[in-house]
């Protein structure tokens, strides 16, 4: 089996017929491909425990999956993966258990009765103005490298879209050219937002110049893949509209883990990945959007609309946590001397 060798460790050679039909069910709900590997990598991540060994996962039957079973896969998961893996692995096996006790192929979903760790309900925080110059400061420092996976344009680009329009990973990653219309004072960014919900995203001249200066130096590293036929436009007016916006230093659609990744190596570079919240890397940059527009007073309801929120709770915790940074700040009025000195305050003068 020689072919093996080139398949992900969660892929395994054979899947049970009643997965085939379960991953099959999901597809015409049309998940995004990143929702799709995620049902196949968690399955076959407890799958693999309850089965005598990797090539036997194809010949477990739903009589298997009895909660014992399950729970003592998920106590062993557990052992080796941070809370937000088991909760994601949990949540994608609810799904299954349900698909399958609703086909009448179990008797019972066993699920509700398998732990799953909380998620501690923490206000999400912004990086702040310092920060971001510090690792815009680390990015410009690559420009004129001579290596290949350095390119200091494109990843200030990416750094800039996240922090000035708030998208996220995958949304970045699925972005086209022809996905940014120029407007008389900046521009639109057409977002395919998560759960196939699209929104519009305005953005200020300023971003527009940065992403056109980064396809600028695309076009020079990749000349055959611009427009053709003796176009002779610059940075978007170059590039077919179905063109990624974003590409890796092959020329291709830039991938998850190179995105991440350059994100993480701005982060240590800067000195800054203390910095940052333990696990968000572009989502931190998605959270310094959101906060940083609910400290100028945005309503939440445009916030719910900006982020592609489907709730206005959601968008709620960036205006608390707006507020707790308000209250500090607000705490460094000299005049509560008044309260404590009984007296004149003191105001360093």
């Amino acid at each position: 089996m020689a072919a093996r060798s080139d398949r992900p460790d969660w892929e395994p050679v054979r899947y049970p017929g009643w997965f085939t039909a379960f991953l099959a069910d999901r597809a015409i709900r049309k998940p995004s491909p990143h929702t799709a590997k995620a049902y196949r990598q968690d399955f076959v991540a407890i799958a693999t425990l309850m089965a005598p060994d990797r090539d036997a996962i194809a010949e477990l039957t739903p009589d298997e999956l009895t909660r014992e079973a399950i729970r003592a896969a998920f106590a062993a998961y557990a052992a080796t993966h941070e809370a937000a893996s088991i909760r994601r692995c949990w949540s994608n096996w609810n799904t299954l258990c349900t698909f399958l006790y609703t086909s009448e192929l179990i008797a019972s979903n066993p699920m509700p009765l398998i732990g799953r760790p909380k998620v501690a309900k923490t206000l999400p925080k912004g990086l702040g103005g310092d920060t971001v110059a510090e690792l815009l400061a680390a990015i410009d420092t690559d420009s004129g490298s001579r290596r290949r996976s350095d390119w200091a344009e494109r990843d200030r680009a990416l750094v800039l879209t996240a922090l000035l329009a708030g998208l996220r990973a995958d949304e970045l990653l699925r972005a086209d050219v022809g996905d940014i219309r120029l407007t008389d004072d900046g521009g639109v960014i057409h977002v395919r937002g998560k759960g196939g919900k699209d929104r519009r995203i305005p953005v200020e001249q300023a971003l527009i110049d940065v992403i056109q200066t980064y396809l600028d130096t695309r076009a020079a590293r990749f000349p055959t893949t611009a427009k053709q036929r003796g176009v002779t436009g610059r940075g978007l007016s170059a590039w077919p509209a179905s063109a990624p916006l974003f590409v890796g230093s092959d020329g291709g659609r830039l991938t998850r883990g190179t995105l991440q990744y350059r994100v993480l190596r701005a982060f240590k570079k800067a000195g800054l990945d203390g910095q940052r919240a333990r696990g968000a890397l572009v989502h931190g940059l998605r959270h310094t959007y959101a906060t940083e527009l609910a400290n100028a007073d945005v309503s939440v309801y445009t916030l719910m609309k900006l982020l592609g929120h489907e709730s206005m709770v959601t968008s709620q915790r960036y205006v608390t946590a707006a507020g707790s940074e308000n209250r500090a700040a607000a705490a460094q009025n000299p005049l509560y001397g008044l309260i404590a000195n009984g007296s004149k305050p003191d105001t360093g003068r």
